[in-house]
This record gives C-alpha cells, structure tokens and sequence, in this order.
C-alpha cells in the first residue's frame, strides 16, 4: 500500500497546485490590473509547466505499476483511473506545447475582452490563430492518429465521441425548431420595465445564492464580463454580471454558477484535493447549473415567490403578478446572446458552436473565414442578421482560452438535466409546493446525494443513468420543454 499512499500525497500536491493556478485565472477576471496581462501571462506559463512536470513524473508510471487494484475499495480504484487517465494523456503532449497554450491563452483573453469591447473581430484573429493552431496541435497529439476533436472533446466529457452526440443534437434540432417557430407565431409576454440598481440586484443576488444553498463561508460573488464558477472543495468562487434594464441577466447567471459551485463544494470531503474531488465531467457540471436555473428557477412555482422578492428589491417591476412575471421570465424572443437565450433557443446557439468548432479543427473552416460563416449560420438558424461581432462571433471566451470540444457539454448538460428533473419529481412529490416556499433544501439536497457529493467517482453516463434509473436520452428534455411552453403559449 506504500505505493498508493506515495501517489496520492503526488495526486494532492498536484492538485493543490492546480487551485493555485486555478486562482491565477480568477484573479485575472476579476481583479487584475490590466498592465498585469503580459506578467500573467508568464505566470501561467510557468505554472502549466509545473504542473505539465508533476502530471508526467516517471515515478505515477512505477507506482501504478506497484499497485494491486484489486487490494482497493472503490473508490481507491476510481482514484487509479483518474490519475492514469491524466498520465497517458499528460505524457502525449509535450511540456513545450502545455506551457505554450497557457502562455497564449492568457494573453488571448485578454485581447478577446478588448476586441469585444470595439466589436473588431479583425483585432482578435490574429491570436485566435495561434491558439488554434496549438490546440490542433494539442489535439494531434492525444488523438494518436484517431479523430482530433474526439481528442479534445475528452477534455471536457470523458468517453464522448462527437458522431454520438451528433446524433443526439440532430434529434433536437428539429423538435426545438418546430417548437420556436409555434412559439414566435404568438404574441411576446409583456418584460420587466423600468430601471434596477446594480448595487440591489448584487444584493438580491447573493440572498438568492444562499437560498440555493450556496455556502458564502467558502465562496464569494463577483462581477466579471462573462460569469463563470471557479476552484472546488472549500474554496469555490463564482462571478456574474448586472446591467441596469435587465436584472434577470444577473440573477439567472447567478443561479447557473451557483448550481456549478454547489456540485464542487458538496463533493465528498473525503476526496478534497484528489483527482475524484472535483466534477466528474462538463456535461454533468452543466446538468446541475442548468436544473437549478431552469427546472427549478424559471419554474412557475419558484418565480411566484421570486415575484415577491423582486417587488421587495424594487418595487413596481412592470408587471402586475406571479403569473405575468413567470411569462416574463420565461418569455420566448429573439437575441443574440448565447448566455441571455431562452430554455427554447439556448441549445440552438450551442448547436451553431459545435459544428463550427469541428470545422476549425478539422481545418474544414479557417479563422479568416469564421466570422462570414458564424453569421450565415445564425441566419439561417435564427433568421434574422447578426449586426455587429460582439453579438456573434466575439461573444463568447471559450475560444480564446482554448476551450474547443468544450461547447457541445452545454447541451448534454441539458440532456442530462431533463433527465434528472424527471427523476427529482419522482423522488419529491411535494416540490412544487417547496419551490413556493423558496424552499430549495429539499431539491438541491437530492442532487447532492445523487449526483453531487460523489464527484469524479463513476464515470458520466453511469452516475447519470444511476441517479435517474435510465441511460441519458433526449426525450425527458423534449418532453419538459413543449409542456411547459406549449401551456404558456397555448400551442
């Protein structure tokens, strides 16, 4: 057992060093100062190549080889997968190649958030370019002369292949399309009018965090320019964003991040800084943060108390009760942005990435040619024009960081999600009756012990088909989408 106990003391000081790096990146978002960017950048080169080093220590290969599996308990097993996952995978890129992605990576997201800022995608390409080029380099590299997006995507969701998921999403598609059309053909719910003060939706935000069941005593909310959920364990951070005619943008992006910072922070304590001590994959990362935004907080029985909490904050808010301010939370409507979509559109904005995605790595599209295509794309899917690029192809940071393979995980986060809500409705009969309540302990609770607290220990489709009894299917999701609208639109 001395060799399992020498690779787990490796395993936590590795991770340990990984939140480090982790909050480097926090920091950046946040807090930084905008001269620091060309110094970050550094940092964070010499810190992948830290970690690049610990991750590819001859001594993980003598160790696992030392160990007898059968010896362990399940978890010490899942513990072994884990860590020889990352080894064969760390040891196929060179340390070269992982220092150099995170140099430019942090120096392009800088550059996206200024190129975003001027709607000039032409500023941007540049750099974009030479992370592409990494990551298909990167990609190569892992894929040992497989599928190069098949390779990346595993980043993200372990075991997923993109012809899958390409079968998946093209059963979506259309279902979600028809859906929209019928929806648009119906006169819009009335929206929130008026002026909201930022400082009251931060307010209300964090009160609406901690009714989620967000723990404060080990996170923190924030403002950045694209929300998102940091860290794991004991020190999970989250960010959001307000703007003063729309606070639904603050308070559901704050809603989704804390479904993210809940998974990390409810993971059993006893894998804190292993590698089962964090989400098992992006797709079940995002099942949790789209059914605490979704199932759960654009319900009708969630919104009638939400209603009560915005007049308090706010006052007369343009509508006049519980069930106009659930259609208006709820409402249908064209747009542009990705992360403002409605439950009906979202997937379609994830759909357009995926495939473009796929199309830059298998050189089948060039960044000179992405911006033309990303808004003949929209057009076509959404039918009206993209005007200007921060409404397209700048919105998002994904790329700019190197997340490729990382977007199709939004929606079989949603696939996953259906199916857990069908599941949780099961288990709590009474959940609409706490929802009116604003009482979440009992919902999130569910997830916690279902899916939550057991963190990297099986892998994603198990602990999904687990926790609802039946593999992932895009049915429960399909089905929860045209109810709910079909009964608010009277289709």
């Amino acid at each position: 057992m001395n060799a399992f106990d020498d690779l787990m003391r490796h395993a936590r000081d590795t991770a340990a060093l990984g939140q480090v790096a982790g909050r480097l990146g926090w920091d950046q978002e946040t807090m930084m100062p905008r001269g620091a960017a060309g110094q970050r950048s550094d940092e964070m080169a010499a810190m992948e190549g830290v970690l690049h080093a610990r991750r590819t220590d001859p001594r993980i290969g003598d160790w696992l080889a030392a160990i007898d599996g059968e010896t362990l308990d399940d978890a010490g097993r899942a513990q072994l997968r884990e860590i020889r996952r990352s080894f064969e995978r760390a040891n196929k890129v060179p340390a070269r190649l992982a220092a150099e992605i995170a140099r430019v990576t942090s120096q392009a997201q800088g550059q996206w958030a200024e190129a975003r800022a001027a709607d000039d995608f032409a500023a941007f390409a540049p750099i974009l370019r030479e992370v592409l080029a990494l990551r298909r380099e990167e990609g190569a590299a892992l894929s040992d002369g497989g599928d190069v997006y098949d390779a990346l995507l595993d980043d993200y969701e372990p075991g997923a292949k993109a012809a899958e998921l390409e079968a998946m999403f093209g059963a979506l598609r259309p279902r979600l399309v028809a859906l929209r059309e019928a929806i648009l053909d119906k006169p819009a719910p009335k929206g929130l009018e008026g002026t909201f003060d930022e400082g009251a939706q931060m307010k209300l935000t964090r009160q609406i965090a901690k009714v989620f069941g967000y723990d404060m005593s080990r996170g923190r909310v924030d403002k950045a320019v694209h929300p998102f959920s940091s860290g794991s364990g004991n020190d999970v951070r989250i960010t959001t964003r307000t703007a003063p005619e729309d606070p639904f943008n603050c308070l559901y992006s704050t809603i989704h991040e804390v479904g993210h910072a809940c998974y990390e922070q409810n993971i059993d304590q006893a894998y804190l800084l292993t590698p089962l001590g964090q989400g098992v994959s992006m797709g079940v990362h995002e099942s949790q943060s789209r059914i605490y935004e979704n199932q759960l907080g654009r319900s009708r029985a969630f919104t009638g108390w939400l209603f009560g909490q915005m007049r308090d904050a706010f006052g007369d808010i343009g509508v006049a009760d519980e069930e106009a301010f659930y259609a208006a939370v709820n409402r249908v409507h064209n747009g542009f942005i990705r992360t403002e979509s409605d439950e009906v559109q979202y997937n379609l904005h994830v759909l357009l990435r995926f495939d473009l995605e796929r199309a830059l790595i298998s050189r089948a599209l060039e960044v000179e040619d992405l911006e033309a295509a990303w808004n003949d794309r929209f057009a076509a899917d959404f039918g009206f024009p993209v005007t200007r690029p921060s409404q397209g192809v700048l919105q998002d940071v994904h790329w700019s960081v190197g997340l490729f393979g990382y977007f199709p995980t939004y929606t079989l986060g949603n696939v996953y999600a259906g199916c857990l809500h069908a599941a949780l409705r099961d288990a709590v009969p009474e959940l609409d009756a706490q929802l009116a309540r604003g009482e979440l302990a009992q919902a999130t609770g569910w997830l916690r012990d279902t899916v939550q607290q057991h963190g990297g220990l099986c892998t994603p489709r198990d602990l999904i088909a687990r926790a609802c009894g039946a593999e992932p299917s895009e049915k429960p999701l399909l089905e929860y989408l045209e109810a709910k609208f079909g009964a608010l639109y009277g289709l």
